[in-house]
Order: structure tokens, then C-alpha cells, then sequence
């Protein structure tokens, strides 16, 4: 019993060591998938993935989970203040159009 105990300690300690190099280090798993009928291609499917720890990954320059709006509420913030600042610009826009039709017909 102590030997089998012994034993998938040893397994869950590699494991572990193995998990931790790899994100240490990253991974990439690439490959595309084509699909071809009588010659004629129908459809490409290109799948790339990428393991590491959130550390790895910002050195490489990998961070879009830091402006994904779904991820990250101060990129939600972002969104709501850029779409308010779009509102600003176009009603800006606006009245120097009626401004300048004014001075125009002076």
C-alpha cells in the first residue's frame, strides 16, 4: 500500500514540474485544417494555441485580456468613454457645420 502511495506521489510531483515548465516556458500548438471538394477548396480552418503563465505571456506581448471588454472592467470603462467621446465629436462636428453655413450666408 505504501508503494502504490509512493508511487502517484512521484506521478503528481512530475505532473506538477512538467505543468510548471511548460508554462514557465510557453507552448504553441499550430496546425490548419483544409477541406477540399473535387479540387476546389471549401474551407480553411488555421488554429494556433498558446500555453504559458500570464507573466510569459506580457514578455512575449501577449495582453489582450487587459482590453477585452468581456475580461476586464476598466476596458468596459474605456468603451463606454470612447463611445461618449465619439458622441461629443460628431455633435462638435455639427455645430461648426451650422457655424460656418452661418458665416458663409453673412
Amino acid at each position: 500500500m505504501a508503494d502504490r502511495q509512493l508511487q502517484h506521489s512521484t506521478q503528481s510531483t512530475n505532473l506538477a514540474d512538467i505543468l510548471e515548465r511548460v508554462l514557465d516556458k510557453g507552448i504553441v500548438i499550430a496546425g490548419d485544417i483544409n477541406i477540399y471538394l473535387v479540387g476546389v477548396e471549401l474551407l480553411t480552418i488555421k488554429l494556433r494555441l498558446l500555453v504559458a503563465s500570464v507573466d510569459k505571456a506580457m514578455e512575449m506581448g501577449i495582453n489582450w485580456w487587459q482590453t477585452d471588454p468581456a475580461l476586464c472592467s476598466r476596458a468596459r470603462d474605456l468603451e463606454q468613454e470612447n463611445a461618449q467621446l465619439k458622441s461629443r465629436l460628431e455633435t462638435l462636428g455639427e455645430t461648426l457645420d451650422s457655424a460656418s453655413r452661418v458665416a458663409a450666408s453673412i
